[in-house]
């Protein structure tokens, strides 16, 4: 078994759930999403982010994995409500459990560029989010970032 698939073997059927965060990166009215590299839900898009590491806050692990997946440099605006993800299988157990932390972000510098986490990286508008295959809660997070960021314009 390859480390990366070891890793997500390791993530089913936790004792506790597992702390990640996200980024919503603003810029010009816009959301950067990006479309996962890895299972699960490979190929469906998303925001960049991942597990945060210990000694590090959601902030810190939220602009890491930016800088990771997609090479952008961002600035924190506000944490976000957190989104809990919870998958059972077909006895009901928890297979998997995530609490995300999602921050909305002003971008600083850097074009994204896609790599092994992500597939493809695009710029979109609320509107344009909608007809893409996401994550669960991901407009709400996308509209609620663009609000804070006193940037919502296009629904």
């Amino acid at each position: 078994m390859t480390d990366e698939a070891d890793a997500v073997w390791r993530r089913r059927y936790p004792a506790r759930p597992f702390l990640a965060a996200s980024v919503a990166v603003v810029r010009d009215g816009r959301v950067l999403l990006a479309a996962r590299g890895r299972p699960p839900r490979q190929g469906v898009y998303t925001l960049p982010g991942g597990l945060v590491e210990a000694g590090e806050t959601v902030s810190e692990a939220a602009l890491r994995e930016l800088r990771e997946e997609v090479g952008v440099e961002a600035e924190i605006v506000a944490g976000l409500p957190p989104l809990e993800i919870i998958e059972r299988d077909g006895d009901g157990a928890v297979l998997h459990h995530y609490v995300v932390h999602p921050h909305a972000a002003r971008w600083l510098r850097h074009e994204p560029a896609p790599g092994e986490e992500a597939l493809a990286v695009r710029w979109v508008t609320l509107r344009e989010a909608r007809a893409l295959p996401t994550t669960a809660g991901l407009h709400a997070v996308l509209a609620h970032a663009l609000a804070v960021t006193g940037e919502a314009g296009e629904a």
